[in-house]
């Protein structure tokens, strides 16, 4: 039997995968590391504006305004750095900012300023939001050390087994 001829040249075998996995997480890891300046630096812009804010005369509405968006800042930046340290998205914190911003958005326009189907539209979403929330308790944990594609694998492999 005659085998077949190799290319000198497979370069998707002289591709070393795991070099160019890390390669990539690394320049995604600088991203988000620049997203992290860039949002440290507008809260700082911020916050010299809500001092500004403060010299009368005092508009407290736009005062409120601008620490509640100060705080959802502070919670996009928390989301980064829990992505840094997990490279993971936190659920929680993702939910949580999306929360504080729609109170932001009912608050910062007044409660009988916004008409009844987007008010009826807010709360539903942040009845979803909730429910999310809630939810995730369940959720098993996949990236603390729990692969739910494993314990399927023992699983299947513990009936084969069993059955064998």
């Amino acid at each position: 039997m005659q085998q077949p001829l190799k290319s000198p040249l497979n370069w998707y075998e002289a591709l070393n995968r795991n070099l160019l996995v890390r390669s990539l997480e690394t320049i995604q890891d600088l991203i988000v590391v620049s997203l992290c300046i860039g949002l440290f630096c507008a809260m700082v812009i911020q916050l010299r504006g809500i001092f500004y804010l403060m010299l009368p005369p005092l508009n407290f509405h736009e005062v409120t305004a601008d620490i509640l968006f100060l705080l959802i800042m502070v919670e996009l930046f928390r989301l980064l750095i829990i992505y840094l340290q997990e490279q993971r998205v936190s659920i929680g914190v993702a939910v949580e900012v999306s929360i504080v911003s729609v109170l932001r958005e009912v608050i910062v326009r007044g409660v009988l300023e916004v008409p009844w189907n987007q008010m009826l539209a807010a709360c539903a979403f942040l009845l979803v939001l909730a429910a999310l929330l809630i939810v995730r308790v369940w959720i098993p944990p996949t990236f603390e050390g729990i692969d739910p594609e494993q314990r399927y694998v023992k699983h299947y492999q513990g009936e084969n087994k069993a059955s064998g």
